[in-house]
């Protein structure tokens, strides 16, 4: 069965936006946890915009499912992620004043960094994804760098969707077929949704895990965290 792990980053952006602790956001994790999530998900930078260094550190004693810390591999998130030791660490190339996540890896320009980072990892004992788009080189070059898994970049797939799912979701189902050649786990995230992610589960059924966060917590808004999260659960069977 799909994983949903649930990125919680923009409870802790609205939260900051106020100051104080509300929403508070270890609660709304566990609160999470206990409506059916798999695992959840944070991705802390440097600004601490939205997840902080100290969420991390409150979070990991606490969670009961699988906690995946997601980021750039600087020194300071190398060392926040051997201290925590969450269950994953997914690699990302965002620069410190981007945005969003918006492009996979070039493992093969970024090999020799991504193979050192990654035995770091590994060596602890913590499982290790790679953020890639649908790219079979790119898959290639992830897995001879040491991943675990890759996670697929799907925003092209939730844009094109909407036009025609069908070769939305061509290159996606071919370079989960190579990742599972090349024996490794395969996760999916960015603008993931009630929309379109049944479809992309329905054709990539070995998915290990998805990562959403703004799609999710944008719908609770309407629907309720817990009706929400047991909505994207349903869109996994």
């Amino acid at each position: 069965m799909t994983k949903l792990s649930v990125n919680i980053n923009k409870v802790a952006t609205l939260r900051n936006a106020r100051g104080g602790n509300v929403p508070d956001v270890v609660k709304v994790a566990l609160d999470c946890e206990a409506f059916g999530a798999d695992g959840i998900t944070v991705h802390p930078r440097p600004d601490e915009r939205h997840i902080r260094k100290s969420d991390v550190l409150n979070l990991r004693p606490l969670l009961r499912t699988e906690f995946n810390i997601e980021g750039y591999p600087s020194a300071d998130f190398i060392d926040l992620v051997l201290k925590v030791k969450p269950h994953q660490v997914t690699l990302v190339p965002d620069t410190p004043a981007q945005l969003t996540s918006n492009a996979g890896w070039d493992t093969k320009l970024n090999f020799d960094f991504l193979n050192e980072v990654l035995d770091a990892f590994n060596n602890a004992g913590i499982r290790t994804s790679v953020f890639v788009s649908p790219d079979g080189e790119m898959i290639e070059y992830a897995a001879k760098a040491g991943a675990d898994r890759v996670e697929l970049y799907t925003e092209p797939y939730a844009i094109a969707y909407l036009k025609n799912k069908e070769l939305a979701v061509a290159p996606f189902v071919e370079a989960a077929k190579v990742a599972r050649r090349l024996g490794l786990g395969v996760n999916a995230g960015h603008d993931l949704s009630l929309v379109n992610l049944n479809y992309l589960y329905k054709n990539i059924p070995w998915l290990d895990e998805v990562s959403i966060g703004h799609s999710l917590i944008s719908d609770a808004l309407y629907l309720g965290l817990e009706h929400t999260i047991q909505e994207y659960k349903n869109c996994l069977r």
